[in-house]
């Protein structure tokens, strides 16, 4: 019996490092993917925005007091210089529609999503004349695209220039005048959508945000503010920041839910499977040795490689399909090589219903608990005591003295 417990050991811890290993793969797999697809993901689909609001000023020319040496000696002249005034900024009205769409590359999901903004921002000119104004707005993103975009004036379409880092457009403003500034555009993004004030602290005035989403898992980033307004509609959130006269270093930001991401959930399932096994193998140990049944330690060999197929398909059929197809597909391949192996070990009925229950429980039940983010060690640990329970009454009246002395009869299934 010692041998034989010695044998399984071995063949346990065998399995366990072949686990390590396929685990370490799927990470490592997972990582050159990441770094890999960065750059492409990207250029495709765009990358985290982050919008600021525009900026207005006009050139003056102003007299400038200039000292020069001339035959040794000190003279002051007057020159002319070019200086730029800011108009303020004295109210924003801002509307911000998110769209999510998730998309798939390799083992990895992205949380991409078109974003539809529309903002009127007041500047009023506060010189005593009409100035030639250039309002500047910068592009959220610098690898993005902007559909439909256009600078309008007080409802007056704009001719727009556009950079690098942002598009602008020139006209007069009257002296005291309060003028519009309507922005609009379409684009998408990855991971969050951001909108900042200004500098390291900012003062807003008179600022209204209202974002609109279509997914219900909202987050907010950490070191922004969150809405004091929120309502939940039917397709996602109505989100409202609104600042009479706000001073704050804080940004406004929104996060994209995440999907479950198949390479790093697969490597996660894989680096957990010796605790499933380890059930399984206990559970097996145990109810074979209260019914006589004798597993030959190479029995117990093919039943760890039936378990090890089903993380080894999971991590490369990922790639192909669906988590969850990939699931019950490795799932039933699994059961299948168990019970087709113990039905020609042991018998029909003890394949199919004691072997199937353990395998279920313990590789299924206990690998699919990964799927539930934030309850995954709740579930394995209430699984354990429940397992830990039905054994300990299972086995109490058991003389285990006497069952070891003796040599168990074979099963003729």
């Amino acid at each position: 019996m010692g041998k034989r417990i010695a044998a399984i050991v071995f063949i346990y811890i065998s399995t366990a490092i072949a686990w390590l290993i396929l685990g370490a793969t799927i990470f490592e797999r997972t990582r050159s993917s990441r770094s890999r697809l960065a750059g492409p993901v990207v250029s495709s689909w765009g990358a985290p925005q982050e919008q600021a609001p525009p900026s207005a000023s006009w050139v003056e020319i102003a007299p400038k007091k200039d000292t020069a040496v001339v035959d040794g000696r000190k003279t002051e002249r007057i020159t002319e210089e070019r200086v730029s005034r800011a108009l303020g900024l004295e109210a924003s009205r801002l509307d911000v529609k998110l769209d999510l769409e998730h998309r798939q590359k390799g083992l990895l999901w992205y949380a991409t999503y078109k974003v539809a903004f529309a903002g009127a921002y007041s500047f009023r000119n506060a010189s005593d004349r009409e100035q030639l104004v250039r309002f500047t707005f910068p592009f959220p993103a610098a690898k993005a695209i902007y559909d439909d975009l256009s600078l309008a004036l007080d409802g007056e379409p704009m001719a727009v220039t556009s950079g690098d880092s942002g598009a602008s457009a020139t006209a007069r403003v009257p002296a005291g005048k309060v003028v519009a500034l309507g922005v609009s555009y379409r684009s998408q993004g990855l991971d969050n959508w951001r909108y900042k004030f200004g500098g390291e602290v900012s003062q807003v005035r008179d600022f209204a945000l209202r974002v609109t989403t279509n997914f219900k898992e909202i987050d907010f980033p950490e070191n922004t503010l969150s809405p004091p307004e929120k309502r939940q509609t039917a397709a996602g959130w109505d989100l409202a920041w609104n600042y009479k006269n706000l001073i704050s270093g804080f940004q406004i930001g929104v996060t994209m839910p995440e999907k479950l991401q198949p390479g790093p959930l697969a490597g996660a399932i894989s680096l957990f499977a010796p605790v499933s096994l380890f059930f399984f193998f206990f559970l097996m140990f145990i109810l074979t040795t209260l019914r006589d049944i004798e597993l030959h330690p190479m029995n117990y060999f093919f039943l760890a490689a039936a378990f090890f197929a089903f993380h080894l398909l999971l991590a490369y059929l990922v790639d192909h399909v669906s988590i969850h197809t990939a699931f019950v597909m490795c799932s039933l391949v699994s059961m299948f090589l168990v019970v087709s192996y113990l039905r020609l070990v042991v018998g029909m009925r003890f394949a199919a219903v004691e072997a199937a229950a353990t395998q279920f429980i313990y590789l299924i039940l206990f690998s699919y608990a990964f799927f539930f983010r934030g309850f995954t060690g709740l579930t394995i640990t209430i699984g354990t005591i429940a397992t830990l329970f039905v054994v300990m009454q299972l086995t109490g009246r058991i003389r285990w003295a006497e069952k070891f002395a003796r040599r168990p009869a074979v099963s003729s299934g």
